[in-house]
């Protein structure tokens, strides 16, 4: 397995964010972890990757144990940062090379990987343009270059195609979809299940900080569109309220 979680729990004050969730996730699969807002995905995900300390239970990368190894797990992923995360008054190219050199990359691979990734991104444009000047899709796009800069066996990405656009957002899917193929494994979570249905092999959904239901994408939608399974499954379609006052201007 690529990866192996094991009765994680995490609790911010007297709200248990993660409840005892298990889940295995295969060398060379594209994972879905779908849920609604609140659901317990991101802190999963900051748990598997080394961010954020488990209350209980386990993650494991590749065999490594990620909070009794953490430096060799680390080592073998890929986390797309948040936009708020990166130094964004570097330049596109600057941001890149210091990526790869922070671990462990010679400048000269490194700026040789920054300007593949510029180009694969659509930025050769914007390499010399800091960042705090990208748009919100380019700065999407550069967070998650800084995550495959150094050839991570396991990539994850918290809505990696959000405020992308379509063209971008295309040869981003490209890219996944050839990295799996060549046997690295894709984490990514997302809220649109079309993406996750279309993109997928596997897919997890999260509903109250616990595991109920995960697979093959096919297993989990068992014949139904998968959105359809997904508010099955989470509960989360109610009758429309009734606004007496919302009539479209039709009296």
């Amino acid at each position: 397995m690529a990866v192996s979680m094991r009765g994680l729990v995490k609790r911010f004050d007297t709200k248990i964010a993660v409840n005892n969730l298990s889940l295995d996730i295969p060398i060379s699969s594209f994972y879905g972890v779908v849920g609604p807002n609140g659901a317990g995905k991101t802190t999963t995900l900051r748990m598997l990757t080394g961010l954020l300390q488990p209350d209980a239970g386990s993650a494991m990368i590749l065999g490594h144990d990620v909070w009794s190894d953490v430096n060799a797990a680390k080592r073998m992923i890929g986390v797309m940062p948040d936009s708020s995360q990166i130094f964004d008054r570097l330049t596109g190219f600057q941001l890149l090379v210091y990526s790869g050199m922070l671990r462990g990359m010679k400048r000269r691979e490194s700026a040789a990987r920054a300007r593949d990734l510029l180009k694969a991104f659509d930025l050769q444009g914007s390499s010399d343009v800091m960042v705090a000047d990208y748009s919100a899709g380019m700065t999407k796009k550069i967070c998650l270059a800084t995550a495959m800069i150094h050839s991570p066996r396991v990539l994850v990405l918290d809505e990696p195609f959000e405020a992308v656009d379509p063209v971008s957002s295309a040869n981003l899917k490209d890219i996944l979809l050839e990295y799996a193929a060549t046997g690295g494994t894709v984490i990514i979570s997302s809220h649109v299940m079309a993406l996750v249905e279309r993109m997928c092999t596997h897919v997890a959904v999260v509903s109250n900080g616990a595991v109920c239901a995960c697979g093959t994408v096919e297993e989990v939608a068992a014949g139904q569109d998968l959105e359809d399974r997904f508010l099955q499954l989470v509960g989360g379609r109610h009758s429309a309220a009734h606004l007496s006052w919302l009539d479209g201007g039709a009296r």
